[in-house]
């Protein structure tokens, strides 16, 4: 492994520059300030008349919150589920879930995938795939392995990029563990300050084969020159259609099952003008609640940036290190979101 390759800064934790992860990310705005007229247990600064009378308008406050957050989820799951083009023959989603295992070979601390040997991932991964299908028989589960083909990177390399492309060879390594499972494999790209347009070709060979599908990190995207992991990146809708219509090409040419496209989310930057997407048959978009903290945390940013913002399919990052996910959000959890995650990202 090659200096080059380390990683920069990952969602998962592993800050090799010295810069803290970013988490996940709570709603900020109350319900109180989200409906007109409701009041806190204190008007204008004014003490209450008395415990009694202050206890009723506490009370009223709260049922108050408790209505505005009412409508405003009933708004919401009103969106779900989105209303695309109907699934074309050999589409993998909504008919069943996605379980990935997630990382880089080359590095132990970029995720499950590269933090143990090629037997003992995968068993784990059956582990997982195991414990989904029990607790959801009514979704076959898909296993996947999910390898950043891109890294994003702290030193700017010879085209001053600020990442690193793996090679073939090791593309190929993964391959050929994903298909001892009958896996699916998902090319993730963090582009530094490269772009899609300048990645996406050269792995045209491999998203041409019927298992291989495409993974996006807009936190790595740094349109305006900054570095990757001085702050969070981001994709705009072009740039989702760019690349959706780049797998949209590769399934007509070479007559494939739609691809499956992840791009993985946390803040409210990282998609801009997400209803400027479009959706083609040929392509199926999840986007993927990114980020790490304990259960209320991760449910907030998924409810804020994934749910109230649809697209079209929706998944859920799971982090096995506790410093990361303490405690992790339980499978009976997720299940109980909705729209139901239907790829699940373990890292």
């Amino acid at each position: 492994m090659t200096s080059s390759l380390l990683p920069l800064v990952l969602a998962l934790g592993a800050a090799q520059a010295g810069t803290p992860p970013v988490q996940a990310r709570p709603d900020t705005t109350t319900a109180a300030q989200a409906l007109p007229g409701a009041k806190p247990a204190r008007d204008s600064g004014r003490p209450a008349k008395s415990t009694r009378d202050s206890s009723k308008r506490t009370a009223g406050a709260r049922v108050a919150e408790d209505n505005a957050a009412a409508r405003r989820d009933s708004i919401v799951n009103a969106m779900w589920p989105v209303r695309g083009p109907d699934p074309l023959p050999g589409s993998i989603l909504p008919h069943k879930r996605i379980v990935a295992f997630y990382g880089n070979p080359l590095s132990t601390r970029m995720g499950v995938l590269g933090e143990y040997e090629p037997d003992e991932m995968l068993r784990r991964l059956d582990e997982e795939v195991a414990a989904w299908a029990k607790a959801d028989p009514s979704m076959p589960v898909q296993p996947a392995l999910h390898l950043i083909a891109v890294v994003a990177q702290a030193n700017a390399g010879r085209d001053g990029k600020y990442r690193a492309r793996v090679d073939s060879v090791l593309i190929e390594k993964v391959a050929g563990w994903a298909k001892r499972r009958d896996a699916l494999v998902f090319l993730d790209i963090q582009v530094g300050l490269s772009t899609l347009r300048e990645e996406l070709p050269r792995l045209a060979p491999f998203l041409s084969r019927p298992n291989f599908h495409l993974g996006v990190d807009p936190e790595f995207s740094m349109k305006d020159g900054s570095l990757p992991g001085k702050k969070v990146g981001t994709y705009d809708a072009s740039d989702v259609n760019y690349a959706s219509g780049f797998l949209a090409d590769l399934v007509t040419r070479h007559n494939l099952p739609p691809k499956v496209f992840v791009v993985h989310r946390f803040t409210q930057r990282g998609l801009t003008n997400y209803r400027d997407i479009k959706l083609d048959p040929r392509v199926q978009i999840v986007i993927d609640m990114d980020g790490f903290g304990p259960p209320e945390l991760k449910k907030g940013t998924f409810r804020n940036y994934i749910k109230a913002e649809p697209v079209q399919f929706v998944g859920w990052k799971q982090f096995f290190k506790a410093r990361n996910d303490n405690p992790r959000t339980t499978i009976a959890e997720i299940l109980k979101l909705w729209p139901r995650p239907v790829y699940i990202q373990y890292q």
